[in-house]
């Protein structure tokens, strides 16, 4: 391990080294729940650190480093976030206060042990960004959960990791109350009214908890095809990883950049935009609770943002409004989670005079492995692998496919999918790389071009959404004999969940039962989940042995929409 005074690079010989345990030390009683449940070491992805500044190793805090460097260099005083609904901005100083007197809360008043996980549930505030520093200062695992999750979803992610405590926006409570009911539960829920009312007196200074760089601080969920959530671990050094990528080599960023990510901390996506990236770099972040089109215009325009982090679908809504909007210092614009269509970068620049750096990332590998860069933007394509990170495209048999063709992409770099006690693992990761579940090809130039999903997830308006998730709740319905969702095109948001459902009752038929299904799903799950399509069949198409076809499905909807643009 490096002496913990010394820089935590390292020179760059290993490429593949296992979880550490510097928080074994006899003063830390030492939860090892997820550490136990991590992937056997030879199912793990090659990591590359050819790069060093990758490479992450001995005592780390990823808190420590992102306030306790800043406070040492003098940046104490600098705006840190600010609350784009209030307008209230938080210092470096103020937040390490804060940071210091929640983890006292933890540590004392709820007896947090080094790898407990916490869930948190809350909108972007900077209150979420104090409770999320303060578990990993503390020697927790963060496990965040966006707030428009059920309680049924949230019950889920509470009994999968064997949660005891949550930290909770007082507005979004009753769901996770529902979820943490029952005499087999114990979910403690610490309201962040009352988390306030007992950071009063706590001392406002916090010494990290001994953690390793390869120890666990975040959890971070994703559907998978099966429906069932697949749990993405990831430990100090990723964190450090991601944010000597994107930020650094495609965005060239430094700490006079104020960063605003339109998207949920919950997703690693704004995780990275919105607390990684800018106080790695000492830099300011804006906060924006409810990312819509008009609320994030009003912050890049208000609070002066000069790199804005969002999706296809935002940026889409944006351009019409944004003509009457001052954006003096705006001058770069990251695209994620779905597919870019050059028309959008053309009609944005048009009115920003700015391009869309387009990029792709996935919670496995917890942010961006892809980006178009910039000083060669080629619009309609994801862009190159970023330096340190390898990329190619394979058929079924794991052989490079030729340029031109479509395949599977697969990537490689310094972190990688580690899923916790999932069989799936084997599926992600393959030869050492980790198979993102994306079709892709590779021009002759080498960029590599997004052509869908090879599996059945919805990626909807920057959302995962898994159709067979949506398929178990409807079969709950008592109108439903059988289901199929699969992705339907739509110019607004790039791909919706469509079902296609035999009903029980044929004479049930009808515009009142597909409201009333999409109300029954919207009840039970998220609802940008619900089918936003529905399609009566007498009967699913499925092969000899009795599985749906649902490829067979989705041919039916791309001939559909095709059909529907060819008559106007």
């Amino acid at each position: 391990m490096s002496p913990p005074n010394q820089p935590h690079t390292a020179s760059t010989g290993d490429r593949n080294d296992g979880p550490g345990h510097a928080s074994d030390a006899p003063d830390a009683p030492l939860d090892t729940f997820a550490r136990d449940r991590l992937p056997d070491a030879r199912q793990w992805p090659d990591l590359l650190f050819g790069n060093s500044r990758y490479r992450f190793q001995g005592p780390l805090n990823i808190s420590g480093e992102l306030l306790d460097v800043n406070l040492a260099r003098g940046r104490g005083d600098h705006p840190c976030l600010i609350d784009s609904t209030t307008g209230q901005t938080t210092t470096y100083r103020q937040l390490s206060e804060q940071v210091a007197r929640i983890a006292h809360v933890l540590t004392g008043d709820m007896g947090l042990r080094t790898g407990n996980r916490v869930l948190i549930r809350s909108p972007n505030s900077p209150m979420m960004v104090a409770c999320w520093l303060a578990v990993v200062r503390a020697g927790g695992i963060v496990v965040p959960t966006m707030p428009l999750l059920r309680a049924r979803e949230l019950g889920q992610i509470r009994d999968r990791l064997e949660i005891g405590l949550a930290l909770c926006d007082d507005r979004l409570v009753s769901e996770l109350e529902a979820a943490g009911s029952g005499a087999d539960r114990s979910l403690r829920i610490l309201t962040f009214s009352d988390l306030a009312r007992r950071m009063r007196g706590k001392p406002a200074d916090f010494t990290p908890a001994r953690t390793d760089a390869a120890d666990i601080c975040l959890i971070a969920f994703t559907s998978g095809t099966t429906g069932v959530p697949k749990a993405a671990v990831h430990f100090h050094r990723d964190l450090m990883a991601v944010t000597e990528g994107l930020p650094r080599s495609v965005l060239d960023a430094r700490r006079e950049d104020v960063f605003c990510a339109g998207s949920s901390l919950a997703f690693t996506y704004g995780l990275g935009g919105a607390i990684l990236f800018p106080l790695r770099l000492g830099a300011t972040s804006v906060l924006v609770e409810a990312p819509t089109p008009e609320a994030l215009l009003d912050a890049l325009s208000d609070h002066s943002v000069t790199i804005c982090l969002s999706i296809p679908t935002a940026y889409r809504s944006m351009t019409p409004l944004a003509a009457s909007r001052e954006m003096p210092k705006l001058r770069a614009c990251i695209s994620a989670a779905e597919t870019l269509p050059a028309r959008v970068i053309d009609n944005w620049r048009s009115i920003t005079g700015l391009p869309i750096v387009d990029t792709i990332g996935s919670t496995e590998m917890l942010h961006t492995f892809i980006a178009n860069p910039p000083d060669a933007l080629r619009p309609g394509a994801t862009g190159k692998p970023l330096p340190g990170y390898d990329a190619i495209v394979v058929d079924d048999e794991f052989r490079p496919v030729p340029v031109g063709e479509v395949g599977r992409l697969s990537v490689r770099g310094p972190v990688g999918c580690r899923y916790l006690d999932d069989p799936r693992q084997t599926q992600y990761v393959q030869n050492g790389w980790n198979v993102t579940g994306d079709a892709f090809l590779v021009d002759e130039d080498g960029y590599f071009w997004y052509r869908g999903r090879t599996d059945d997830m919805i990626v909807s308006a920057g959302y995962n959404i898994s159709g067979i998730e949506i398929e178990t709740v409807l079969l709950e319905h008592a109108a439903v004999r059988e289901c199929a969702v699969v992705a339907s095109p739509d110019d607004r948001r790039g791909m919706i969940p469509k079902a296609f459902v035999v009903p029980r009752e044929p004479l049930r038929l009808g515009s009142n039962l597909v409201g009333e299904l999409q109300e029954f799903v919207k009840k039970q799950i998220a609802p940008y989940k619900y089918p936003r399509r529905v399609e009566f069949l007498d009967a699913l198409p499925r092969t000899e042995t009795g599985k749906i076809q649902r490829f067979k499905l989705r041919e039916m909807e791309i001939e559909r929409v095709a059909a529907a643009k060819t008559e106007i």
